[in-house]
């Protein structure tokens, strides 16, 4: 979810979006333009690429007008400017003009850093869109687009929608949009395995969870719907070796409450509760039998056989029966 300074105008005279979530910069940019067109129905708006903004253009697209249009410019991948046109930018900024608005769009980081500093130093309004990469941070944005449609859904239910779409953030809030527009009152697990039961069965971590928990038939049946379905073996492998570590980790770890695991571990207390479950039947033997597995599968993935899928289906077959040493 984007964060917003305390400068929270909308039609500000700067507004600058720092990060590399795509979703997140173009919300910012449709709020700004949103906002210039109720205030002004034929605002003028400028969407512009490194490429497109030269020395002087900047000058001529906000320089003043004699019908005093209220106008939009808009600046993509910031960082990239040329120096000449950055100085161009950063005099802008000292004197910004009437009924425009800038918008400028940066990726953060050091590349750039100049302008971004500069653009912070004359009161920009600035919204954070970082790039969401944390199964935690997905979870808690689809809670939100929950909220802000005002329709309640269940803990299980927005995390069956994260398992099942995946990482993009995009999808994540198409999928919301939907199950909002079709559905009845709370959306709970159910009406999100009603609609997307076939991509959670597509998903390379649907595969690596039956497959830790000793499921091998299903996990081979979901393995065989993901590359039917177009996913990259090399993902499946990710996350077959995901699923070995995590329960490799919370089994050499101390006990504790979740919290405690999770900042111990780097995972997030919703998974440590996931993978406890899963790692009944494990034992450290099972565990290092199972590295050994998705490390041949890897290879053979990667060009070190000649059947990728033979390769994974041995993987996963490995897998779950180390998943069931424990009593053996």
């Amino acid at each position: 979810m984007a964060r917003k300074t305390a400068n929270d105008d909308v039609l500000a005279a700067v507004t600058l979006a720092v990060g590399q979530e795509e979703l997140l910069l173009d919300r910012a940019v449709q709020e700004v333009v949103a906002a210039a067109r109720a205030a002004d129905a034929d605002t003028d708006v400028r969407d512009l690429t490194p490429d497109q903004l030269q020395p002087g253009t900047l000058a001529e697209l906000t320089s003043p007008s004699l019908f005093a249009e209220r106008k939009v410019v808009v600046v993509r991948n910031a960082q990239d400017l040329s120096a000449d046109t950055v100085k161009d930018v950063r005099a802008y900024l000292s004197a910004p003009a009437e009924e425009i608005t800038l918008v400028l769009l940066h990726a953060g980081g050091v590349k750039g850093k100049a302008l971004l500093d500069a653009a912070r130093k004359a009161g920009a309004r600035e919204i954070a869109c970082p790039k969401m990469t944390k199964p935690a941070d997905r979870l808690a944005f689809v809670r939100q687009e929950f909220r802000a449609t005002g329709r309640s859904a269940t803990p299980e239910a927005c995390q069956a929608l994260v398992d099942a779409i995946g990482s993009d953030l995009r999808e994540l809030a198409s999928a919301v949009t939907q199950l909002v527009a079709d559905a009845e009152g709370t959306i709970d697990e159910a009406v999100v395995g009603r609609y997307y039961t076939g991509r959670a069965e597509a998903s390379s971590f649907t595969v690596a969870d039956r497959a830790v928990e000793g499921r091998a038939a299903e996990a081979l049946e979901a393995l065989r719907w993901s590359l039917a379905t177009g996913v990259a073996p090399v993902l499946i492998t990710s996350a077959l070796a995901q699923g070995v570590r995590a329960i490799g980790k919370l089994s050499s770890a101390r006990g504790g409450r979740p919290a405690d695991l999770a900042r111990e571990l780097g995972m997030p207390p919703w998974k440590i509760d996931r993978v406890r479950q899963q790692m009944r039947g494990w034992t450290p033997d099972g565990v290092a039998a199972a590295l050994r597995a998705v490390a041949e599968a890897d290879a053979g993935v990667k060009g070190g056989g000649d059947d990728p899928e033979y390769a994974l289906e041995k993987a996963v077959v490995a897998i779950a029966r180390a998943a069931r040493s424990r009593g053996r």
